[in-house]
Parts: structure tokens; sequence; C-alpha cells
């Protein structure tokens, strides 16, 4: 996959380099906010997280980005404007998201936002957050490293949007306070399912600029099997309970991605009709 010297995205807002103060800091009220939001849109990942540094937790100074996370910026903004294209083509009268970077704690349109619960999208702001120390832990703690492992993750949170531009989000929201804690999981699923069949929709229509080959997809793969729900609950030593799912079980998530890649259409990507909703 080469992405250097590509068009990088105005939408990004960088506050990686600001203290927590004054990024917003969470407190105990904005982490309950935190975990609740993360129930649909963000994966938990405290598993393989023991915690988030202290440093970035408390410390309000603002900061010099090191070189490695200027790269990851440069390599994030080359991905959302990849997205944009692709999604700019497909979605109906599509806006673009705004990708908010940053670090260990911050303030969302959704509430508080921690680097414990991963990557998320909030469709009251619009915005993808993303502490790129994210990556970071795919690589180390869950066996998933690579340029397009983490590209994956990016164009599966504006698969949320896209979801959110098409009304889909605002209906299984919808649906969700209506059902069951059961029903409510599954309809979860489904819509997770759905955005990592965007992602690989991307990744095809994105493939010749990016030079994209069957060794990069095979580090989406292991992107989408570490962040299954069936390994999450592994790696913390719960038992393994289907009906809990919220995101997909590690072959279901590899399974709809290479849906979207195969056929890189929307189309292909309607896990509801497939469910028989």
């Amino acid at each position: 996959m080469e992405w250097r010297g590509k068009r990088g995205s105005r939408n990004i807002e960088d506050r990686r380099g600001m203290g927590v103060s004054g990024a917003g800091g969470i407190g105990i009220v904005g982490m309950l906010a935190v975990l609740a939001f993360g129930y649909f849109f963000g994966i938990d990942i405290s598993p393989v997280v023991n915690s988030v540094s202290q440093t970035q937790m408390s410390s309000g100074e603002q900061r010099e980005l090191t070189a490695e996370e200027q790269q990851m910026g440069e390599f994030v903004s080359v991905i959302l404007a990849e997205t944009e294209d692709v999604f700019g083509q497909t979605v109906p009268d599509y806006r673009d998201p705004q990708m908010v970077l940053y670090s260990g704690a911050t303030q969302s349109g959704c509430g508080g936002a921690s680097a414990q619960m991963g990557p998320f999208y909030c469709p009251m702001d619009q915005k993808v957050y993303l502490d790129t120390d994210f990556f970071a832990t795919m690589q180390n703690r869950m066996g998933a490293g690579g340029d397009l492992a983490a590209a994956y993750v990016i164009a599966h949170e504006v698969g949320h949007h896209a979801q959110n531009q098409l009304g889909i989000l605002p209906r299984v929201t919808q649906m969700r306070q209506q059902s069951s804690e059961r029903d409510s999981n599954y309809l979860s699923v489904l819509t997770e399912l759905q955005a990592d069949c965007f992602a690989g929709m991307w990744a095809r229509n994105s493939a010749q600029d990016l030079q994209i080959t069957r060794e990069d997809i095979g580090e989406a793969m292991d992107a989408a099997a570490a962040v299954g729900d069936d390994a999450l609950m592994q790696s913390a030593g719960r038992a393994v309970v289907p009906d809990a799912f919220t995101h997909g079980s590690s072959a279901d998530r590899q399974e709809w991605f290479m849906r979207g890649y195969d056929a890189g259409n929307l189309e292909s990507c309607n896990t509801f009709k497939a469910a028989g909703l």
C-alpha cells in the first residue's frame, strides 16, 4: 500500500498537542458518558489496555508532536481524503465528516471520549474521534499492524458517517430504544457489520490509487479479527456470549469487509436485508 505523496484532507482537527484540560477533561460524569456511548459506536479495548497514560490524562500543558505522531497525522489525512473521494461518489449528497485526533481523552458532541473506548463516530457533531496511539495498541497488543489495518479502522468509522448521511443510524437508534437488550445488541451488530462492509467497499475503490495488494487485505483481515466481540471477550478472560455481542464476531467482521471489497458498492452491504429485516 502506498499512501505517501497523496492528497490529504483539510477536515482534520488535531488536538494531540493540547493538554487534556485544553481539550476538555472528561471527569467522572464524562467517563460514564464514554461507557454508555461506547456501547454502540466505540470499541471497548480495555481488555488489552490496562490504563490510559497518566501523563496524557493529567497534563494540561501543550506539547510538540513527535515525528511519529506527525507522520501518523499525515497518514490519517490521506486516508480520510480517500474516503471523501469514494463516499462522495457513492452516497447521495454526501457531506464530509471531520476527524478529531486526540491523546488520552477529549470532549465530543456525544460526551467525553477516552482512548480506552477506541475510535468512534459521533453523529451529534458528525465527527470521527481517534487517539492515534490505538494503532500502536493494535500492532503491539492485538497482533494487527500495517497500513491497511489502520486504514480499515478509519474507513469503518467514516462508514458510520455514511450510515448517518443515509438515515440508517437514526432509524437503528429508534429501533434499539424500542427493543429488548438482546434485540438491541443484534441491531448494533448489524450496524457495525455494515460499516465493515462499507470499509471493504472503500478499499476496493481506493485499491488502484493506493496500490492495495492482497497482502494489504490480509492486514485488514487481521484487524477485523482482532476487534471481533469474541476475540475481545476472550482477551478479557470472559466466556464468549453471542447474545452480548455489539459489534460482531471476528469471522463475521472479516466476511462483511470482504463482501464490500469483492463487490465494491453500497448495495452489497445491506446487512439488515441479509438478516431478514
